[in-house]
C-alpha cells in the first residue's frame, strides 16, 4: 500500500465543452441514420429518482427502498437539424411548402461529446462520448423579440424524456444490467492501440466514413444518369449536384464506398467493444 497524494501533475482533471452532436430519428426501434447537430449550446443532464422510502418495523429503521432512476435532459441550441422537425411534433404539408405543429413526435436517439482536460495538456487529454436512447422532445416556449440595437441569436430549448432501452449483456460483475438510456464512453479508457481501434470503429458507425470521390469523364457520359448521384466541389468538400444537365467548365465525381451514419443499440457496442 503506499499513501494517498493529491494533486498529482498531469492528475489535475476537468471537464468542459460540447461537440459532435448527432441526431439518430428512431425508425422502428433501430436508429438508421445520423445527421449532425450544429449550434448546440449545452446539454443540461436531469436524472430523477433514486429515491429513498424508508420501511420502518420493529421500532427501527428497518431498511430503505430505493426508486429505479430516469433520465431526462435538455438541450439549448441556435439551430437544429432539418430531421428534428418529426421530433418536435412537425410535419410537412404541400409539397414541403407549410409545416404543421402539434403533430406526433418522433422518437429519437442523441449522441454528442464533451472534453476531458487536465493541467498538462488540457483538452487535448480526451473525451468523453454520450450515447442517449429512446429521447421524446415535450413541447417548448420560444420567445420571438424585434431586432433592437443589441441583436442577439435566439437560443431554443428543448425538454427531453426517455424510456430505456432493454440489454442482455451482463456487467463485468456477471450481474444483469438494468435498461438503459445513457451511456457514457470515455476515451481515456481505451489506453492501448487495440483499445483505441474499437473506439474508432465505433465512432466510425457512428459518424460515418467518406467514400472515394471519382471524376466523372463527361465525353462518355454525356448527361447526368437518373439514379445516379453526382457530386461538385467547393474547396474541400463536395456538394451534391441536382441538375438534369452537365454545366461548362464544371468538374463533376461520384461516390463510392463509405458508410453512413446510424446508432448502435446498446448490445451490439458492448459485443463490438468486448470482442478479442
Amino acid at each position: 500500500m503506499a499513501k494517498l497524494i493529491w494533486d498529482q501533475e498531469g492528475k489535475r482533471l476537468y471537464e468542459t465543452g460540447l461537440d459532435h452532436g448527432v441526431l439518430y430519428p428512431q425508425v422502428s426501434g433501430q436508429y438508421p441514420l445520423g445527421v449532425a447537430w450544429n449550434g448546440l449550446t449545452t446539454v443540461d443532464e436531469s436524472p430523477s429518482g433514486a429515491e429513498s422510502n424508508a420501511i420502518w418495523a420493529d421500532n427501527i429503521k428497518y431498511l430503505n427502498l430505493i426508486s429505479n432512476e430516469e433520465f431526462a435532459c435538455t438541450i439549448n441550441a441556435y439551430t437544429y437539424p432539418d430531421e428534428f422537425e418529426a421530433c418536435d411534433g412537425s410535419k410537412l404539408v404541400a409539397g414541403g411548402l407549410a409545416h404543421v405543429k402539434g403533430q406526433t413526435r418522433q422518437k429519437f436517439a442523441f449522441s454528442y461529446r464533451t472534453l476531458i482536460g487536465n493541467d498538462d495538456v488540457g483538452t487535448d487529454y480526451g473525451y468523453e462520448l454520450h450515447i442517449i436512447y429512446g429521447c421524446n422532445a415535450a413541447p417548448s416556449s420560444k420567445s420571438r423579440t424585434t431586432v433592437n440595437d443589441s441583436p442577439e441569436a435566439a437560443e431554443m430549448s428543448w425538454e427531453i424524456s426517455t424510456t430505456p432501452v432493454n440489454v442482455t449483456t451482463l456487467s463485468d460483475d456477471g450481474k444483469p444490467i438494468k435498461p438503459i438510456a445513457h451511456l457514457v464512453l470515455r476515451s481515456v479508457d481505451f489506453d492501448t492501440e487495440a483499445k483505441k481501434a474499437k473506439l474508432t470503429a465505433l465512432e466510425n458507425i457512428m459518424y460515418g466514413t467518406d467514400g472515394t470521390y471519382t471524376e466523372v469523364d463527361t465525353t462518355e457520359v454525356p448527361a447526368p444518369v437518373s439514379g445516379t448521384t453526382y457530386y461538385t466541389k467547393e474547396g474541400d468538400n463536395y456538394i451534391v449536384f441536382s441538375g438534369d444537365a452537365w454545366e461548362t467548365g464544371v468538374t463533376y465525381y461520384t461516390m463510392s464506398g463509405g458508410v453512413s451514419p446510424r446508432l448502435p443499440l446498446p448490445d451490439y457496442i458492448f459485443t463490438m467493444l468486448s470482442a478479442s
